[in-house]
């Protein structure tokens, strides 16, 4: 679809552009000019047209291709946001099982001494060893996701002011167009006239 709607827009421009050039040859009309009064005002008529129908196809064109970006950054920043969300609740995931291997690490603490027994004790150490390298672990996963959360959190920040000034950018060409076709609206009633 959007590609029909491109190709649409596409032709009308070059179409304009054709008829802005046919009507634009002045040798023709000097020759006619001659033979009928009228021929040269009709020219400029025609030729008027061709150049309103150019402007107005070109800014179409251009309307077009700017809408196109701003719906794809639109997507892409809701892609983004989705991400950013599931990246925070993979790190609070994380801090909760640090915490609960660091309140085991200290309960375990609190065994050992309070048990000095000679191959309990050995085990315990085992134990012990283990749940610090698990500790460990889970300190440098969280590290990682909390980069990774930071790195997201500025990549949506970025997105979003990159949308932000493409939205105005679109309003500027708006307010332009709309004095542009003022403009073009006061000289078709200053002719009428």
């Amino acid at each position: 679809m959007d590609f029909y709607n491109l190709m649409n827009y596409f032709l009308s421009f070059t179409d304009a552009v054709r008829e802005v050039r046919k009507y634009s040859v002045n040798a023709t009309a000097d020759k006619s000019a001659k033979l009928y009064p009228n021929t040269y005002d009709t020219l400029h008529m025609k030729l008027f047209r061709a150049q309103r129908n150019l402007y107005i196809s070109g800014f179409s064109l251009f309307l077009w291709l700017v809408l196109r970006r701003v719906t794809n950054l639109i997507v892409q920043l809701a892609s983004e946001m989705e991400s950013c969300d599931a990246l925070k609740a993979q790190v609070e995931k994380n801090n909760e099982a640090a915490k609960k291997y660091m309140e085991d690490n200290e309960h375990l603490k609190k065994v050992l001494d309070a048990s000095k027994v000679g191959d309990n004790e050995q085990k315990i150490k085992r134990d012990n060893e283990m749940l610090k390298n698990e500790i460990e672990k889970g300190k440098k996963e969280l590290q990682t996701m909390s980069e990774a959360l930071s790195k997201s959190q500025a990549e949506v920040l970025a997105l979003k002011k990159q949308s932000e000034g493409i939205t105005r950018e679109y309003d500027r060409l708006i307010r332009e167009h709309e004095l542009l076709q003022n403009t073009i609206q006061e000289e078709d009633s200053k002719k009428e006239q």
